[in-house]
């Protein structure tokens, strides 16, 4: 199974600030959810694609890593110390049984399964209960990043559409860019995590494409010369970062029109 984008997690330390921030930019924001864990967050949802604006609301409800267990709020608390911006990739899963053997299989690092439930209030007050299963990995070659499986047990209830009605017309994710010194050190974890193992190696970068969205892996000099009006990424003691994502719109814009916005520590392009 080839899995597609499911969502970023944008990690910040004002939630509120961040919503408005992204608000302003013309998306549609949901009203805040709370994980038993201490984190709060904030979705921006598109078609079956979402980016999830997140902080640490408790640091004492937080658990620790430990060997076997790979703590979502730990990895975020550590993340928030550093820096703001995307902390986490997270691709799309049909069977997280099917995906933990399929990591196990191809030597990637696996976790304690986790599974958790919470509460979603939507845009008329209403309220229902979420759940999700969560199937982590992780590589060596990205030590500063998380990444995961999410599983929807009510994707009826989750996806909402006036969640997905934006001003601004977005309507899909186009691209997740990263940024490493050196691109071709995360083809084999990528190519296993995504379950693609064709991809394209250009001048830039790494090319990965799934059936929800392209990730590119670019250096640093290509994404500076690419998104020139964004803030220069520079990879952490070596290891690759999320830059940002790009958004499609519906409004009408040319293709090749691309929006560049920051908004805490990640770029959010948007283009026809």
């Amino acid at each position: 199974m080839v899995r597609g984008l499911d969502h970023v997690v944008h990690v910040v330390k004002d939630l509120d600030a961040a919503a408005r921030s992204y608000e302003a930019l013309g998306f549609t924001v949901t009203p805040t959810a709370h994980h038993p864990w201490g984190t709060s967050n904030r979705l921006v949802q598109l078609d079956h694609f979402f980016i999830e604006i997140l902080t640490v609301r408790d640091q004492t409800l937080i658990p620790n890593h430990t060997d076997t267990a790979f703590s979502f709020g730990s990895h975020c608390r550590g993340f928030l110390e550093d820096r703001e911006g995307a902390a986490m990739l997270v691709l799309e899963s049909g069977n997280p049984d099917e995906d933990r053997k399929a990591f196990e299989d191809l030597g990637l690092a696996v976790y304690d399964p986790f599974s958790f439930q919470r509460e979603a209030t939507f845009g008329d007050g209403t309220k229902a209960t979420v759940g999700f299963d969560l199937t982590f990995t992780s590589t060596p070659q990205a030590p500063g990043l998380g990444f995961f499986t999410c599983f929807h047990r009510y994707p009826d209830v989750f996806w909402r559409r006036e969640f997905q009605a934006h001003p601004n017309g977005a309507n899909r994710i186009l691209e997740l860019i990263m940024v490493a010194n050196d691109p071709s050190d995360l083809h084999e974890f990528l190519g296993g995590f995504t379950g693609q193992r064709e991809m394209r190696a250009t001048s830039l970068g790494l090319e990965i494409a799934t059936p929800r969205g392209l990730i590119t892996v670019l250096s640093p000099g290509a994404f500076a010369a690419l998104y020139a009006d964004a803030d220069p990424i520079v990879p952490a003691d070596g290891g690759p970062v999320i830059a940002g994502v790009v958004i499609g719109n519906s409004n009408g814009m040319a293709e090749k029109s691309v929006e560049i916005s920051q908004i805490a520590g990640m770029m959010v392009a948007r283009r026809g």
